[in-house]
């Protein structure tokens, strides 16, 4: 399985994302409204970064409020680490566990189709799982 299997149902238009010049302050809200940990930052309609909670957490510890008045640009994790519809789920969940992060912008052709969480792909391992484990019952049963 990949990526594509669990963004097939989504529609790209959805895709809740800030830009570079997007305020600290404003970029905080949208996550808080939306409750998610994190927003692709986009440059001229393409990914450049990523901002997270994390960010948010460890530029307030440096700067104090004062990092609200910052850009988004000027805290995110960049560049950001992105995954291709292609990309099998057990690959994309090895570089997360690496990684130590939590979201994937899914890039095609250069442009942002998807962002996933780690919730995402371990939802669909354990649905898949759940699919195997009743495909063994019901052979068993038939035996």
């Amino acid at each position: 399985m990949n990526i594509a299997n669990i963004i097939a149902h989504r529609a790209g238009s959805n895709i809740i994302a800030c830009d570079v010049s997007t305020p600290v302050a404003e970029a905080v809200g949208i996550l808080a409204s939306k409750r998610i940990g994190a927003l692709p930052v986009l440059r001229d309609g393409r990914v450049a970064g990523i901002v997270s909670e994390r960010d948010v957490i460890y530029r307030l510890a440096d700067h104090g409020r004062d990092c609200l008045d910052l850009t988004v640009e000027q805290i995110m994790t960049s560049p950001a680490v992105t995954v291709e519809p292609s990309t099998s789920i057990d690959d994309a969940l090895a570089m997360m566990t690496r990684r130590r992060f939590r979201h994937f912008p899914v890039v095609e052709d250069g442009k942002l189709v998807a962002f996933i969480s780690i919730g995402d792909l371990v939802k669909h391992k354990i649905d898949e799982v759940q699919h195997e484990a009743e495909a063994l019952r019901n052979y068993i049963q038939a035996v």
